[in-house]
């Protein structure tokens, strides 16, 4: 059986299940007995397209139909508290796999750029001013001057609490504006990510030159390793959701961008987890003026390797 064949034969049952995925979305009729078999034969044909290595917009359609299934049957099982378990177990290293391509695209840009930076400033002192301007370059060298008062004594709980708040709102915030970005094709996503790689690349480049490493590392490395991330993350949840209006395949564009924002969901919402995962790891932990440099970077070393094994390693049992 050809793609055309096997297209025109199975076109009906895909819009069949496309509808009923609707009307279970709007909440105007629930999962009924039928669903599951629907659900069964969307699979088998996802798989048959795979291993015939059908046209990728195809696979990607059947393969966006299949997770939306998934999601809605297994909702209908399980315990919201189960749910929520399972998408941090299977369901978000299940989308970072299937969407592998624009995760690892965004990290390459996120971290090249950002290493880029750092050589070019450690090399080239003055150009940090072309990246920060004097009033910004002044308040970060006082953040991470060792003989600062925040760094000497330790803070109350009231203030970490506050700090966390902070965290929280510029965290979300540069998450939205990296992913919100994505519906211009992408570009918005391309454009955060990267002002974001620069900044972060100078900034480590212009407090080594200074001396002030240990502090600078000691403060960022712990939430860096789940924070960092999350960037990336959201970047790659933009260009899932902007590559349809570059490369629509037989769909409308429309058709396609909302197929995309469903894939690009799953990545989001990981995404916002990990950044309130960062925003307490910097307020309670980061900043600790009690914690020794070594046990900070110890711990922040293992935090590292811990969500790039989650992201790789973790077991496969309900991927799509």
């Amino acid at each position: 059986m050809n793609q055309e064949s096997f297209a025109r034969s199975g076109e009906p049952r895909w819009r069949e299940f496309e509808a009923q995925l609707v009307r279970i979305e709007s909440r105007t009729r629930r999962i009924d007995e039928s669903f599951p078999r629907r659900y069964r034969g969307i699979c088998h044909d996802l798989a048959l397209a795979r291993q015939r290595r059908f046209d990728v917009h195809l696979i990607d359609r059947l393969n966006g139909l299949a997770l939306r299934g998934h999601q809605h049957l297994h909702r209908a099982t399980a315990r919201p508290r189960h749910r929520l378990i399972d998408f941090w177990v299977r369901g978000l290293p299940a989308a970072i796999r299937s969407e592998a391509v624009f995760v690892v695209i965004a990290a390459v840009l996120f971290y090249g750029s950002g290493l880029a930076l750092a050589l070019a400033v450690h090399l080239e002192p003055d150009l940090i001013h072309s990246v920060l301007g004097p009033s910004e370059l002044s308040m970060f060298e006082e953040m991470y001057d060792p003989q600062s008062s925040h760094h000497l004594h330790p803070r109350g709980h009231d203030t970490d609490a506050a700090a966390f708040g902070f965290y929280i709102s510029n965290n979300m915030s540069i998450g939205f504006r990296t992913f919100a970005g994505g519906v211009f094709a992408g570009i918005g996503s391309l454009f955060f990510l990267l002002i974001n790689g620069v900044l972060f690349g100078a900034l480590v480049g212009h407090v080594i030159n200074i001396g002030y490493g240990e502090t600078f590392f000691g403060f960022v490395i712990g939430h860096g390793a789940v924070e960092l991330q999350a960037i990336v993350l959201s970047a790659a949840a933009g260009l899932r959701l902007g590559w349809p209006l570059i490369a629509p395949g037989r769909l409308a564009r429309a058709d396609a961008l909302r197929i995309g924002a469903q894939r690009a969901v799953p990545l989001i919402y990981g995404a916002t987890g990990m950044f309130l995962v960062a925003a307490g790891i910097e307020a309670f932990w980061s900043a600790s003026a009690v914690l020794p440099f070594n046990v900070k970077i110890g711990t922040g070393a293992a935090l590292w390797v811990a969500v790039l094994l989650y992201f790789v390693w973790t077991p496969r049992g309900h991927g799509s």
